[in-house]
């Protein structure tokens, strides 16, 4: 019983990063109605300038918050670039352009720092905390609390802030929006710029769980697109929960069925109960049901 909550614990606390890249993937589809591919090159590229800053001397904190502007140019810039002057193209040219920023990000980032793995300071004493009989990392208590502390004030901003009504009001119909004098260019510049941070600082977490920055990290940022998909692609609450679901099923799968197997159960498993679910509730967990009448 101990071994499978201390796999369920460390799901949890996984899947709590996930949820927090997912909500990227949300934010910009609610927004543009489009899939961004290279979110997890925002997430590999957040985690690398991380590791520079802190190379470079900076005191983490100040390295956080260097990379959370970094993020916010990035993601203003990309929308300047690429999102603007798209606007009005076929939503699949859209997405085939995110897929050729994906290309270009991983190689810049891999150009300049190489594919060697960057090994992040120790930020945490390595004595675990015991909660009841289950030993937790300190580090990933850590990444635990900030990923439900930055889900949590999201959730918040996206209900009670004008912005975020603004970005709800966008989601729901740009034209209607337009009409009432809310700015739809403004509104996906905010979105990128927020995917951007969401994911550098998902980056950052997921480092300092596996002890440094690599390329891999942009695989498991793009892992997140199931978790999206699974939750609902419109939906913040689908995208808590089914990262939530993907970080424990993965855990559980590689603890239980990776050593039977020899392996690779853990990568699969997820998409396993992704197809299952999808064949009952095509459009997610808790994502809204589209009706065309023809």
């Amino acid at each position: 019983m101990d071994f499978f909550l201390q796999l369920a614990l460390n799901g949890v606390v996984v899947g709590s990063i996930y949820a927090l890249v997912a909500l990227g993937f949300v934010i910009i589809y609610k927004s543009s109605g489009v899939l961004n591919f290279a979110q997890g090159e925002f997430l590999l590229l957040g985690a690398y300038v991380f590791w520079a800053l802190v190379e470079g001397r900076a005191p983490w904190p100040y390295a956080v918050a260097l990379t959370v502007l970094f993020s916010i140019l990035l993601g203003l810039a990309m929308e300047r670039l690429i999102l603007r002057p798209m606007i009005g193209e076929p939503i699949i040219s859209v997405i085939m352009v995110t897929l050729g920023l994906s290309s270009m990000l991983r190689a810049i980032v891999l150009g300049a720092w190489g594919t060697d793995t960057r090994p992040y300071p120790a930020l945490f004493a390595s004595e675990p905390v015991f909660l009841g009989p289950l030993p937790v990392s300190r580090g990933y208590l850590f990444s635990m609390f900030v990923a439900a502390l930055l889900l949590a004030s999201f959730t918040l901003f996206f209900r009670y802030s004008r912005v975020g009504i603004a970005m709800r009001a966008t989601a729901f119909s740009q034209e209607v929006a337009q009409s009432m004098g809310i700015s739809v260019r403004r509104i996906f510049a905010v979105s990128w710029s927020i995917a951007a941070v969401v994911s550098a600082l998902g980056g950052i977490l997921l480092g300092e769980l596996r002890g440094g920055a690599d390329g891999s990290l942009a695989i498991l940022g793009l892992k997140t697109l199931p978790v999206v998909i699974l939750g609902g692609l419109d939906s913040i609450q689908g995208a808590i929960v089914g990262g939530l679901i993907v970080g424990v099923l993965e855990n559980l799968a590689g603890g239980y069925l990776d050593p039977i197997m020899g392996g690779g159960v853990k990568e699969v498993a997820p998409f396993a109960v992704l197809v299952l679910i999808l064949m009952i509730k095509p459009y997610g967990l808790f994502g809204k049901v589209k009706i065309e009448r023809v």
